[in-house]
């Protein structure tokens, strides 16, 4: 079974919008073992969308197309499915309630862009949209299925899930795909694979394998397909067992847990408490942390000492430590770090000191340096790392190379 997403506006093309509905959609239909085939986006021109139905026509077995159907003069989607599915618009009753409906419970009133919106393609089947005032279509030609839904998100999540994905479920019987993911941290992409290469070598033919990085955690996707669930799950628990046995050291979680989640649920289980002092990250690590609901429960603060006055005068940095080892160096992380925790009175303190970029590097710490401490009553580790130029993506893999460090102080 084989899918094909289309999304129209010209919005898209720029960059003035960023297209989250395709990963969604894409996520959704593999749970249902239906595989996205090719994701296309295209602009608000009829001839344009024309061509593009007329290609993926007979080539997928279903077509979700979205945008395009709004209550303004560029929104020319709807007419032109007219066109292609060889059809007029006729006004539709339940739609135009649906819409009057809606508008009275925002308190607006109806007019004639509005009304239009009733007006929908006489041979379609018509997807009710009990969140916004553009219903979905339902098509079918030369044994494609044709689904045009809202380009709003939480419209087109609607439609899908109260109509489309049921809808596909009962029609097609389809393969099983389960997806299994493995979170790790602290090797390269080309390094891992290097390690695991034994471990790809040996995998069933029905597991596939992919390796999705970002700011240095590397998410292992495991894919499993076949017809029976069961079995599908069984073969991939006996592979993660294997990346446990392989890599344990790496691996800090599965499915979507990031390093911040990860933090919470140790800190938790010891029932320990946690501050962190930045410089160069300027309070990412602690919008990472307090991002995870509940992170009250365990975390009590942050002091973003940016300024070397801030460091000396609030921390209680030796003054020496700068003059003599810098700003960036073991001996002021490793210091901010211990300062921070005796000052906020926790278990565990976090401390990052580094050049973020593009400017203020040398010789011996060009830009992309972090020294990273994390301190307990036990012992205090600090590390170095040098990563890239770009600042921004510098910020991103400072504060998930300090949350690693953390995590490894918490569990040692």
């Amino acid at each position: 079974m084989k899918a094909e997403i289309i999304t129209i506006g010209d919005e898209l093309l720029i960059g003035q919008t960023i297209d989250t509905n395709s990963a969604w959609i894409a996520s959704e239909l593999s749970k249902l073992g239906i595989d996205t085939y090719q994701i296309t986006s295209i602009s608000d021109k009829r001839d344009h969308i024309l061509k593009t139905l007329s290609e993926v026509t007979g080539r997928s077995d279903i077509v979700l197309i979205t945008g395009g159907l709004g209550p303004t003069s560029d929104d020319i989607t709807k007419q032109v499915l007219c066109e292609y599915f060889e059809t007029r618009l006729v006004e539709n009753k339940e739609v135009l309630a649906n819409i009057e409906d809606i508008l009275k419970r925002r308190n607006f009133t109806m007019n004639e862009n509005n009304r239009k919106q009733a007006e929908v393609p006489e041979n379609c089947m018509i997807l009710n949209n009990n969140v916004g005032t553009a219903p979905g279509m339902w098509f079918e030609k030369m044994g494609t299925i044709f689904i045009s839904m809202p380009g709003v998100p939480p419209e087109m999540k609607y439609i899908m899930s109260s109509h489309v994905l049921p809808e596909l479920k009962k029609r097609f019987t389809s393969q099983i795909i389960i997806h299994k993911n493995i979170m790790t941290y602290g090797v390269p992409e080309a390094k891992l694979s290097e390690m695991l290469s034994g471990f790809e070598a040996g995998l069933p033919e029905s597991i596939k394998i992919a390796y999705l990085p970002s700011y240095g955690i590397i998410k292992l996707r495991l894919s499993g397909r076949g017809i029976n669930r069961e079995a599908i799950e069984e073969v991939l628990e006996e592979q993660v067992a294997q990346l446990h046995n392989i890599i344990p050291d790496l691996i800090y979680g599965e499915e979507e847990e990031s390093l911040e989640m990860k933090i919470g649920s140790l800190l938790r289980e010891r029932n320990a408490t946690l501050c962190t002092a930045e410089s160069c990250t300027g309070g990412k690590v602690s919008q990472m942390i307090t991002s995870v609901a509940g992170s009250s429960d365990y975390y009590k603060g942050s002091l973003v000492a940016y300024n070397n006055d801030i460091k000396t005068g609030i921390l209680n940095v030796p003054e020496n430590y700068l003059v003599q080892f810098g700003a960036v160096s073991r001996e002021t992380v490793t210091a901010m770090a211990e300062k921070a925790r005796e000052l906020f009175s926790t278990d565990f303190a976090l401390a990052t000191s580094g050049i973020a970029g593009p400017g203020g590097g040398s010789e011996d710490k060009p830009v992309g340096t972090i020294w990273i401490a994390a301190a307990s009553a036990v012992k205090t580790t600090a590390e170095r790392y040098i990563f890239g130029k770009d600042r921004n993506f510098n910020i991103m893999r400072f504060s998930n190379a300090a949350l690693d460090l953390l995590r490894r102080q918490i569990i040692s």
